[in-house]
């Protein structure tokens, strides 16, 4: 038969309480990090209140900014109106000539393609004859076999 260990009861109750006993520890310490994750969350929600509001402020008083915004003089209105002119013509002419730009380098890709395609084929037509010269050559060689067999001529 089958030899059963017994453990005394005592010892049964004091390795029961000790199980027990790191059970409440662990529940505690994740007790007490939820508690810290919940209040640091509370902590981050109202820095973002305290920031929609530093923001609001800000938007207001550079709103009230703009409204009492003193005059510029008539000639300084005259020079600004001058200097945003011939920035947007400025802007215009940099964007006509990105454009320009844009469509040679395009041109030169294509064009430099296109060579590089031209020296393939000329190299490609060169391979080509010279296969053909040797296949003439080995027919002709095959020709000359084929008329000394038939004559008996052997070589």
């Amino acid at each position: 038969m089958a030899d059963v260990i017994s453990i005394p009861e005592n010892i049964f109750y004091i390795i029961i309480a000790v199980i027990a006993l790191v059970a409440v520890i662990v529940v505690l310490m994740q007790w007490r990090k939820v508690r810290e994750a919940q209040s640091n969350v509370q902590f981050l929600e109202k820095q973002a209140q305290l920031r929609k509001i530093e923001l609001v402020e800000k938007d207001l008083e550079n709103k009230r900014m703009m409204e009492n915004a003193l005059p510029l003089p008539k000639e300084q209105q005259e020079r600004l109106s001058t200097i945003r002119k011939s920035t947007s013509e400025l802007m215009n002419h940099t964007g006509y000539l990105h454009s320009e730009i844009n469509e040679r380098v395009t041109h030169l890709e294509a064009r430099t393609e296109y060579l590089k395609l031209q020296k393939l084929l000329q190299e490609i037509e060169k391979k080509e004859q010279e296969l053909d010269k040797q296949s003439k050559k080995t027919i002709k060689d095959d020709d000359v076999q084929a008329v000394k067999g038939i004559k008996g001529v052997k070589p």
